[in-house]
């Protein structure tokens, strides 16, 4: 099958290397070379570590580098695609325009997915001119180890095109849970709800983000407490999903102020150096002095 994947950030490389990892020929596409270049040195990165860890052999390795091409060309990525998923910023008005766009280049029998992790799949397959073909496929990250995928059916979705996406996440070595259109699916309303409840503990001085986030790794056998997984989703990425479900489904989604103010400052997690955590090469190395002062 011929993949294409629309992003070269944290979802969309992720999704790309576990589809070629598959054995499915794979172009990924940004807007800028550097984007994708980097996202194919993430690719690199992890199958080293797989290799590292006896979990990849070099043969794999080389296979699964083989089966990927990069692009910054809308038409040369999706061009002959059977399969194309956008994991474009979380912004309505950008997923609905990539959705026309594509169309207008792809066959009548190529489904069309997005990667959204909250917003309305119905809306934004709306702006197809088959929204049939349109069909959510939420991956988690790390998309490499994380073996869920949401399936989010959306009003327009054909039963031909929810067996195909299933047969894909079954294909990619994934488990797919199938998930009607409401805000925020079902791992994202949960997941944000445990985050942004974190936030406020820290807020409030209740506890230390990594007490908290121990509190929950030994306590309920998370592999990640849900304020560093905030740095690693991205601040920025929170917060547009809880004021989208804030108006979606009510106050009790309201951000709380240091998550507000974290954004406005740039501290963004992971991907800026600082958040609730200060960063270093992908590792934590400290609190934000703004947290230890609370």
């Amino acid at each position: 099958m011929n993949v294409s994947v629309l992003g070269a950030g944290t979802m969309g490389h992720g999704i790309a290397q576990v589809a070629a990892m598959a054995g499915h020929d794979v172009t990924m596409r940004d807007i800028e070379q550097e984007y994708v270049e980097n996202g194919l040195d993430a690719i690199e990165s992890n199958l080293r570590g797989g290799v590292a860890r006896d979990k990849v052999t070099e043969e794999e390795m080389a296979a699964t580098l083989d089966r990927i091409s990069v692009t910054t060309e809308l038409e040369a990525a999706v061009s002959g695609a059977d399969l194309v998923v956008e994991a474009v910023p979380e912004k309505m008005d950008l997923k609905q325009q990539t959705m026309r766009e594509v169309e207008s280049i792809v066959s009548d029998e190529t489904v069309i997915a997005s990667n959204t992790s909250s917003l309305s799949v119905t809306e934004i397959m709306s702006a197809l001119e088959r929204p049939e073909r349109g069909v959510g496929l939420h991956f988690f990250n790390p998309v490499h180890i994380m073996a869920l995928v949401e399936v989010v059916v959306a009003e327009q979705t054909s039963s031909e095109t929810l067996a195909f996406a299933r047969d894909f996440v079954e294909g990619i070595d994934k488990t797919a849970v199938e998930v009607g259109d409401s805000p925020g699916f079902a791992s994202s309303r949960l997941g944000v709800a445990l985050g942004v409840e974190a936030m406020r503990m820290v807020q409030e001085g209740v506890a230390s983000p990594a007490d908290i986030d121990a509190a929950m790794e030994l306590g309920y056998n998370h592999p990640m407490g849900p304020v560093e997984l905030g740095d690693v989703v991205g601040l920025d990425v929170r917060l547009g999903i809880l004021e989208y479900l804030r108006e979606e489904l009510g106050e009790r989604f309201r951000p709380p102020q240091i998550l507000k103010r974290k954004v406005r400052a740039g501290k963004l997690g992971k991907k800026s150096g600082e958040g609730f955590y200060v960063w270093e090469d992908g590792e934590i190395v400290g609190v934000s002095e703004d947290v230890m002062d609370r």
